[in-house]
């Protein structure tokens, strides 16, 4: 907890038979990497509350997989015992997350049998009522056929995984639909500045070497809390100095606060502070800018500025190294764009689809954490695992698998195609989502061109093809968009938001865990945070 977390709250009270392993203060540890210690601790005084006397390691069924609580791709274990998991554990990966998992990660595993949804719905009346499959396609092949195609729009969520965007953006090509996004809070990335404009580039393992960080609105502690451990690490071994421009926070590590306005990206890129001068004399440099500055109406402006100093940073330098970094939260962004789930020629991004009225029918691929009152009189589909707030506002409901019920592919941050596997089968009669996209278009008279997973991925393949290069990080050098070349508009001097207010209620996997809704109330107390371990 001191050396890796850099919380200095647990020890020993207390002297020889009377000594105890405990906190300092009567209150939970202030980490969101607390749960690592049960992993650690050799004899097993400290344990794991939630899963404390469920069941014994043989008893368990052990599924190699990844997590998709934000964009890091952490490499985890997920261990279930029949229909039911019960424990997520971490997997050794050096390159990506090292040993650690965050709390999130490991104790919202108590959700994935709350609030699920595991049969179709149909709203009569105001009401949601329980309809089969055939009545709910039905009513769908109905409402999209009124809507001709190009008043169809889809926006798919945080977890979703490759292969079923792959299928939906197959689906609405055929029929003729060119709005459909996977930025759900618009941020302002695209492929046509290249794949390095959206990737963290340094790679995470390379986190451990740089000597300068700038942080663009990001607070790692709460969008990637184990790369939050590796700039501390920087901190530690190669003495990193830290610089922020946003809102303060307490990151466990000392840094330069810059302020909080987008215009102080404008004077760092002018050398009106000792930023520039320091980054150049750097030898690993790292420039990481957060959603919350790629999800202002200045986004782009800000992107290609942070691009800009990138270049100023290396210019004269023959390293291959790239500072330009994108930290993602979300582990479907990186690959929605790297396959365009994104408008087409004339289409809606997110708030085009939800201000224009154009779109009659509004399809939510697990999508929930936009702005949900803005579907205004559009007929809303929503597929997914848990009733949250898509489901909340659906005409359709249709039950999807979590991320423990299907075997599908993942993008992380940096670029790496990462593969999850199927641990245990969803509930009821929900289906893996790219089967439940396949059997749709058949009633929209518009079947998709594979029957399993093997067929979707070779089409997969076939289109995009280093999606099949699994666990490998092809390096992007550091090229300046086109965009970036010309003379950009001022940044404006405004403030920007904290993008996530409480690390434990991110997702709707999240929002249904019992034990997140605990460590939620404490860290509202602490207003730092809180453990799900015991000792």
């Amino acid at each position: 907890m001191t050396e890796i977390a850099g919380v200095p709250e647990l020890g020993l009270i207390s002297r020889g038979e009377d000594v105890e392993i405990a906190t300092y203060l009567e209150q939970g540890m202030v980490s969101e990497l607390s749960g690592n210690v049960v992993d650690l601790c050799p004899v097993g005084a400290l344990t794991s509350k939630p899963y404390s006397y469920t069941a014994r390691p043989w008893e368990l069924r052990k599924t190699e997989s990844i997590d998709v609580m934000d964009g890091l791709g952490s490499n985890i274990r997920i261990d279930a015992r029949g229909r039911e998991v019960l424990r997520i554990l971490p997997r050794n990966h050096d390159d990506v997350n090292e040993e650690w998992i965050s709390d999130k990660t490991r104790a919202a595993v108590d959700a994935l049998k709350r609030k699920r949804l595991d049969r179709p719905y149909m709203r009569v009346n105001g009401k949601l009522e329980e309809v089969s499959w055939y009545e709910a396609f039905g009513e769908i092949a109905v409402r999209i056929g009124k809507a001709h195609g190009n008043g169809v729009g889809a926006i798919a969520g945080d977890m979703s995984s490759v292969e079923e965007m792959f299928a939906l953006k197959m689906l609405l090509d055929k029929l003729g639909s060119p709005h459909y996004d996977c930025r759900q809070l618009g941020a302002k990335l695209h492929p046509k500045h290249g794949r390095a404009s959206y990737l963290f580039n340094s790679t995470i393992a390379g986190v451990d070497k740089a000597d300068v960080i700038l942080l663009i609105g990001s607070n790692p502690r709460t969008e990637a809390a184990v790369l939050n451990a590796r700039v501390r690490k920087a901190f530690l071994q190669n003495r990193a100095k830290v610089a922020l421009i946003g809102p303060q926070a307490d990151l466990n590590y000392p840094y330069e606060w810059l302020g909080n306005s987008l215009k102080l990206l404008d004077d760092t890129l002018e050398g009106r502070n000792g930023v520039l001068a320091a980054l150049k004399a750097a030898l690993h440099p790292m420039i990481i800018v957060g959603q919350a500055a790629l999800n202002h109406e200045a986004g782009e402006t800000v992107l290609l500025k942070a691009a800009q100093l990138a270049s100023a940073v290396m210019e004269g330098q023959s390293s291959a190294w790239n500072p330009l970094n994108v930290l993602h939260t979300s582990a479907a962004q990186v690959g929605g764009l790297d396959i365009g789930f994104l408008p087409g020629e004339g289409g809606h991004d997110v708030h085009g689809m939800l201000d224009s009225g154009d779109i009659d029918v509004l399809y939510l691929l697990g999508a929930d954490e936009f702005d949900v009152s803005k579907t205004g009189g559009a007929f809303v589909i929503y597929q997914g695992s848990h009733g949250d707030r898509g489901a909340r506002l659906a005409d359709i409901v249709l039950p999807g698998a979590a991320y423990t019920e299907k075997s599908g592919t993942y993008v992380n941050t940096e670029g790496r195609v990462q593969l999850g596997e199927r641990a245990v089968f969803p509930p009821g009669d929900a289906r893996e989502d790219w089967a439940v996209i396949r059997a749709l278009s058949e009633h929209l008279s518009h079947k998709l061109p594979f029957d399993n997973l093997r067929e979707l991925r070779q089409a997969l393949y076939a289109a995009h093809p280093h999606l099949a290069a699994v666990d490998q990080v092809a390096p992007e050098g550091l090229t300046l968009p086109a965009a970036a070349k010309e003379r950009l508009a001022p940044l404006p001097d405004e403030a920007l938001a904290p993008l996530i207010e409480d690390f434990y209620q991110t997702n709707p996997i999240a929002r249904a865990s019992s034990v997140m809704a605990e460590l939620s109330a404490v860290s509202q107390v602490t207003q730092l945070g809180a453990t799900g371990t015991h000792g």
